[in-house]
């Protein structure tokens, strides 16, 4: 589609009920969107509950977080292609019925593995219905300012989704059991399965060809042992032949992915869509904004219960100014990114997250609330809103439209792929800080093998090894080592991340384009 000069038959939907209905379509879009989002962050909350309920070490909880990330971004490439080819609206209703039945599924798992499991499964449903949101917002909004502040509106409930997910958790877990956080989706995909078959429309790519097979199983591969390797890389050792090997079989894979995709008649990616740099330098900024976001919510939920004190529901109101930092900013990041140009504005965003995980890394376990830690918070969800909205515009904008299941999967494996490794890697460097840190501090205690190697794995069962060993003074002694050393791994990974997001900035800023030409930003 041509954006020079649009004709007024360009900027609506050629089905006149539809355009009308236009916002209220979004409205729907915007509720799965919200679901979706949500239980990937929900279950953040719970993890303090599972490590003493479910005996969860490090390793099991990253990948109860990421097991669910995992596949969701592993699939988003093949979905967005199933999309365009059988109907974006067919694919996300399948998405919802899935993602309603894992949900019943994982409420009810008695152990961790299961849980993983079922968390997974959740994924495939998360993997059909994303797409879909943001193809069928781009085939309903045709006029590029509109659909730039519909992009911002998607943003916003994105961003306070990941607050929300928290907040929602923690009440569920303070009046039910922990599985109720997976059964309050079954309601919520009833309502959306209602309104998108009575409003949402169909579409698809007229010229959609067969399914790439091939290139759907390397690209599920090579992020999987990316992934892998990275959440096991501190208990098998950086330097074992397992990790060693682990990061040559994704570079292997990476490779033959890209070389089937320039030379496959119907690839699953068309990666010569990368030599557009608002394409690349766009989904590069939204990864290492998520890569950001998730890592640290991977750890904060923990720090408030554990270093804080706080339960699953006072920790979830304590993310709150970041749901509201986001959807404040959200819809104004895309007016500024019409009036200067996303160039100028995600840098800033990718910024403002950089310094905000470097601000988290001096938390204390006294830190003010009402200052540093909502300041953080604050600052890291304007960052995001600033990112979010402005580099999905410039991706959707910079692709045709029947090519907006592919552009979509594009932007939302930029989001699961950046949010899978955050989580990965965070957790990763906290416990190459945390294990040998606890070990050290706990040494002059004669404690039992068990108990000092429980406590190595996980700071919830440092925490429940506090409350079987009867002594007071020692369950103290125990409980002030664990806070200490979950500080000094908190404090290393939020800087590490903090300069990661930092250098990201310098790369949107070189890399970016200032904005596609000719496009009227005047508001309407």
């Amino acid at each position: 589609m041509s954006i020079n000069n649009p004709t007024n038959a360009e900027l609506t939907h050629p089905d006149s009920k539809v355009h009308a209905r236009r916002w209220k379509i979004l409205a729907i879009l915007c509720l799965s969107v919200f679901l979706v989002v949500v239980d990937n962050l929900i279950i953040n909350v719970a993890i303090p509950t599972l490590a003493r309920e479910l005996g969860a070490t490090t390793s099991g909880l990253q990948w109860i977080v990421d097991s669910y990330a995992l596949v969701f971004a592993g699939l988003l490439l093949a979905c967005g292609g199933l999309a365009d080819r059988f109907g974006r609206k067919l694919m996300m209703q399948i998405g919802m019925v899935l993602f309603g039945l894992f949900s019943a599924y994982a409420a009810f798992t008695e152990t961790t593995g299961a849980l993983i499991t079922a968390r997974g499964l959740m994924g495939i449903g998360a993997a059909l219905v994303f797409p879909g949101t943001l193809a069928i917002l781009i085939d309903v909004f045709r006029d590029p300012v509109e659909r730039a502040k519909a992009i911002g509106v998607w943003s916003a409930v994105s961003g306070a989704a990941v607050a929300f997910g928290p907040v929602t958790g923690g009440l569920l877990l303070k009046y039910f059991w922990w599985g109720s956080v997976f059964l309050i989706n079954i309601p919520i995909v009833i309502i959306a399965l209602i309104l998108q078959w009575r409003f949402v429309p169909e579409s698809k790519d007229p010229n959609a060809e067969r399914l790439d097979i091939a290139g759907f199983l390397l690209s599920i591969a090579f992020v999987s042992l990316l992934v892998y390797t990275i959440i096991e890389g501190p208990h098998r050792g950086w330097s074992s032949a397992t990790s060693i090997a682990g990061f040559i079989g994704t570079a292997v894979l990476i490779a033959a992915f890209v070389w089937r995709e320039l030379n496959t008649e119907h690839p699953l990616l068309d990666v010569r869509v990368f030599s557009d740099m608002r394409v690349t330098a766009a989904s590069s900024s939204i990864a290492i904004a998520f890569f950001s976001l998730f890592g640290f919510t991977f750890l904060v939920t923990q720090y408030f219960q554990f270093v804080r004190g706080y339960d699953p529901l006072e920790s979830g109101l304590r993310t709150l100014p970041f749901a509201i930092g986001a959807g404040v900013t959200s819809p104004i990041a895309a007016r500024l990114s019409l009036r200067y140009g996303s160039k100028r504005i995600v840098p800033i965003g990718l910024l403002f997250m950089g310094v905000a995980q470097i601000g988290a890394g001096m938390f204390k376990a006294n830190s003010a609330y009402f200052g540093p830690v909502v300041g953080s918070m604050v600052l890291m969800a304007c960052g995001l809103a600033l990112v979010t909205s402005p580099a999905s515009e410039s991706i959707m904008g910079s692709l045709p439209r029947e090519m907006a299941g592919v552009g979509s999967a594009i932007n939302d494996t930029s989001r699961e792929v950046g949010g899978t490794l955050g989580v990965a890697i965070i957790g990763s460097i906290f416990a190459t800080t945390y294990s040998p840190q606890i070990v050290k501090l706990l040494a002059p205690f004669k404690l039992p093998d068990a108990a000092r190697s429980a406590a190595e794995q996980s700071v919830g069962a440092a925490f429940a090894v506090s409350e079987q060993v009867g002594d007071a003074t020692l369950s103290n002694a125990i409980r002030d080592i664990a806070s200490s050393s979950f500080l000094d791994g908190f404090q290393v990974a939020c800087t590490s991340v903090g300069a990661v997001a930092i250098f990201g900035s310098l790369l949107a800023l070189r890399f970016l384009p200032a904005r596609v030409a000719n496009i009227k930003t005047d508001a309407r």
